[in-house]
Parts: C-alpha cells; structure tokens; sequence
C-alpha cells in the first residue's frame, strides 16, 4: 500500500485507542496539522479509517458498511485481483465463489472461461455469470440476506456439502500476520470452511489493507489454502506460515512486473 512510517504508526494507534485527534498527531510526530490531516485522508481513501471531526476513528466492522459502499473501496485493485484469481482456473472445471465484493471481480473474470459449473451463495456471482460460457450455474438454497444477496446459515453449508468442486475461491474480512483469516459474521464463516473443505484447489483473494483490520472469527489459516492472491506484498510472518504451509502467495504487483510470483 506504500504507506509512509508516519502513517503505520498512526494505524497502530487507531487499533489500540480507537480514535486519534490531528492535534496530538502533529505534536508526536513533530510535523504541521496539514501534514497529519493528508496521512489521514489518505488512509481514509484506503478504507483504514473513518474521518471525524478534529481527528479519525477506528472502523470497527466492514460488515457495517453498506454492501455498495465496499464495492467502490480499492475497485481497481480488485479488478486485477479478479483477473489475476481467473487465470488459476481453467475452463470445463467445477468452481464455488462465496460472499464478497473481491469474489465478484473473480467471477466477472471468469466470465469468458468455456463450460465452467459454478456453484455460488452470492446471488451477484451468479447474476454476473448468466449468458456467458459457462455450462451450469448453482444457487445455494436457503435464505437470502437482503443487504447483499448473500445466501448464508446452516441450509446453506449442508447444501454445499453436497459437492466436491475442482476450486473454491473465498474472500475475507481480514488477516492477521500470524496466518489466521478471519471475518465478523460466524454464519458466513460457516459456509466458508464448508466451501473450503468441498474443494480440491482452495483460493483466498484479498486485498492487502485487510491486514490492518481484525476479525473475531477464525475461517481458516492460510496453511490451508492453496494460493492467496492480494494486491501488494505482505508482512514476513504472514509470508512464512503461508511457506510452512506450501500456500502460494501471488500479487498484483509481481504480475505485472513480469517477476517471480511466488512468496
């Protein structure tokens, strides 16, 4: 994300107090109010924080967020991730995608991809995919939450379970440098793992801001997974459990650099 020194440490103050004021900022830093209030809307572009009157706070949970709000929050990003996601895939295989805005971009990449069966929990996915090349789309059964056409709960994971797909692709609502991924909502954590454990080849897409965001809720750990496919580099421990585990770390940045991908 190339954000500065200055403003690390003002994302490590936000997750310990919760809310920061420009004043102090500028007095511990020893730098002008200016300087502070561009670090912070910087940082509120990246969807780190949310901008207060005289400061910033913490954001508590994405989950709170309107559904449409998270789609304009690092599109471009998501898009390459998408594209990136896609060519992991090949046509006449079996996919499931879940819940979120980054699946979505996986699955509008996925649209020019010959006699694909997708089986998706996401209304979105499923939406996108109609009328293109694929050669069967699966709507998940149960109830569907109408702030973002999820489809989430326990009919839903025995559903999946009746399945084992060639790839499953997943997003998350954060990621710790230990390894953990992590969201907020137990129910979607649910149909994660179940999607996860009825798949052969297993892909996380996440953009690299959900490092500074936590989660209570563990998915899985990244020693789990097959690839992670994120935006930018990620922190050296994260890199290392995914190395214990033989997960493959490809970015965005790498990809188009033309170098090595692998972490």
């Amino acid at each position: 994300m190339d954000l500065t020194a200055r403003q690390e440490k003002i994302l490590s103050l936000l997750r310990s107090d919760g809310q920061v004021e420009v004043g102090s900022l500028a007095d511990q830093f020893t730098v002008t109010s200016q300087t502070i209030r561009r670090d912070l809307g910087k940082l509120c572009d990246l969807g780190l924080l949310v901008r207060t009157h005289g400061g910033a706070k913490r954001i508590a949970a994405v989950a709170n967020r309107e559904y449409h709000e998270r789609r304009r929050l690092r599109a471009f990003e998501k898009e390459a991730m998408g594209v990136l996601a896609a060519s992991l895939i090949p046509d006449d295989c079996s996919v499931t995608l879940n819940i979120g805005t980054s699946t979505e971009q996986v699955a509008q990449s996925l649209a020019g991809h010959k006699g694909l069966v997708v089986l998706s929990n996401n209304i979105n996915v499923i939406n996108t995919l109609i009328g293109t090349g694929v050669r069967e789309l699966i709507l998940v059964g149960g109830t569907v939450r109408p702030s973002d056409g999820a489809i989430v709960g326990e009919d839903a994971v025995e559903f999946i379970s009746r399945y084992k797909v060639d790839y499953a692709v997943i997003g998350a609502s954060a990621l710790d440098p230990d390894g953990a991924v992590l969201d907020y909502d137990a129910r979607e954590v649910s149909v994660a793992r179940a999607i996860l454990r009825n798949a052969r080849t297993k892909i996380l897409v996440c953009d690299s801001t959900k490092f500074q965001r936590t989660a209570p809720v563990r998915i899985c750990s990244v020693a789990d997974l097959d690839y992670v496919v994120t935006d930018n580099s990620s922190p050296p421990a994260f890199q290392e459990a995914a190395r214990r585990g033989n997960a493959e770390i490809l970015t965005v940045e790498q990809s188009n650099g033309g170098t090595d991908k692998r972490s």
